[in-house]
């Protein structure tokens, strides 16, 4: 298939998908998390024994979603918006084979999740990542309110999401997020070598391997996921949503009540 803001590429048995608006440092609007859900579907269907998430340009990963689409939803809108940048990022969690997020710049908000949806991350020295809904009235709405805690423990993770810190490469490392940093120029090449080494073990090991990693979310996770969908939804319509996302799109500091 092919799409306006997405990519997806092969190396051998190697899947990439790389988010494509440069110009909007990779933000996710509709069109794009629908054409990576396609994206990550087409991988699954032709059996990628790895799967690369990336961005295009040089300052993004993905900076995030895009606050000029959301500020105006409201509760029911936030819901169906909710529900879908979830279903992208289940779907790289639940992806058949192990995904590497190539973090390359900006991670923030819907972008951080992302990256944490995948099993591992490689970021370029200049990267910086956070979950900084906070300022813009609401939550993390794709799954950070469960994943990260899993990565960082629960007190960083209170304070990324309570604060909205956003931390450079090494201090990510340090704190968990990140299983290497690397120069940015050495990035791709770093990804590319660590693919092609998973891809190379048994896939059916490898995919049993996986789902038995994952067996430690069922249950109690599922549960804090669906709650944290309807906490988001919620959020949009309140006075601090439309002032944090009109100070965001207007590039001034917000007022709070």
């Amino acid at each position: 298939m092919s799409w306006q803001t997405v990519e997806l590429e092969w190396d051998g048995d190697v899947a990439t998908i790389t988010v494509d608006r440069p110009e909007a440092l990779n933000a996710l609007n509709v069109e794009t998390l629908e054409a990576m859900g396609e994206a990550i579907t087409e991988a699954a269907d032709d059996d990628a024994h790895a799967l690369v998430l990336t961005g295009a340009g040089d300052d993004a990963f993905i900076a995030g979603a895009d606050i000029g689409y959301m500020q105006d939803l409201s509760t029911a809108e936030a819901q169906e918006w909710g529900a879908l940048g979830h279903d992208v990022a289940d779907a790289l969690a639940a992806f058949p084979a192990p995904t590497i997020a190539a973090v390359n710049g900006y991670a923030f908000g819907g972008g951080c999740e992302m990256a944490i949806a995948c099993d591992l991350r490689v970021a370029s020295e200049s990267a910086v990542i956070g979950n900084t809904e906070i300022d813009l009235g609401i939550i993390p709405g794709w799954g950070a309110t469960q994943r990260l805690p899993e990565l960082v423990g629960d007190e960083t993770a209170r304070r990324m999401i309570f604060l909205g810190e956003r931390l450079d490469a090494e201090s990510a490392a340090e704190a968990g997020l990140f299983g290497e940093v690397v120069a940015d120029d050495a990035l791709e090449e770093t990804v590319d070598e660590l693919a092609s080494r998973i891809a190379a073990k048994p896939a059916v090991a490898m995919r049993a391997a996986k789902q038995a990693l994952n067996q430690r979310y069922e249950g109690s996770q599922t549960s804090g996921l669906q709650y944290e969908k309807r906490a988001f939804a919620s959020l949009f319509g309140t006075p601090d949503q439309r002032e944090g996302m009109e100070a965001f799109v207007e590039d001034r500091e917000p007022e709070f009540e």
